[in-house]
């Protein structure tokens, strides 16, 4: 009999589930299932597509960013060092005006000490050979005693001043 010939039974079965997808319009289902499925996947592609594009143009519009930015700092840098350069050197000239302005200012206390030392001992010498005009004129001495007062006059202007 046929029903005992497997090789039958299976193929029968086979025939029977093809009719059963055919007529369920399966082939429909897997076709529409399949393409959804595609469509999706073109959807996400498209997408990721997008969102690739965008991260390209953020990436970019950050290395502008990023360019301009140390451009900027470059020249803030190079501004700073200029002014420290400016001021370093007026600092420097205003120094040296000062130091001269105290120079000058020592040199007139010098020479003003000077004048006031020369002029000391002036006055000590006319005084010292007043007073032994004086002296000579009181005692009414000789030619050797005048010599011997204007010269103890000189020893003691000398003693005086040192």
């Amino acid at each position: 009999m046929i029903l005992e010939n497997s090789n039958f039974v299976v193929g029968v079965a086979f025939v029977a589930f093809l009719a059963l997808l055919w007529r369920f319009d399966v082939q429909g289902l897997v076709i529409r299932a399949l393409d959804a499925r595609a469509d999706r996947i073109r959807l996400e592609l498209e997408e990721a597509k997008r969102l690739r594009e965008e991260a390209q143009n953020l990436y970019a519009s950050y290395e502008r960013k990023q360019q301009e930015v140390e451009g900027e700092v470059q020249d803030i840098i190079a501004h700073a060092r200029r002014e420290a350069e400016e001021v370093g050197e007026q600092a420097r000239r205003d120094l040296e005006v000062t130091v001269a302005r105290r120079i000058r200012a020592a040199e007139e206390q010098i020479s003003q000490a000077e004048s006031d030392a020369v002029r000391e001992v002036r006055n000590e010498a006319i005084r010292v050979a007043v007073d032994a005009a004086g002296d000579a004129i009181a005692q009414g001495l000789s030619k050797a005693g005048k010599d011997r007062l204007i010269d103890e006059g000189i020893r003691t202007a000398a003693d005086r001043l040192h």
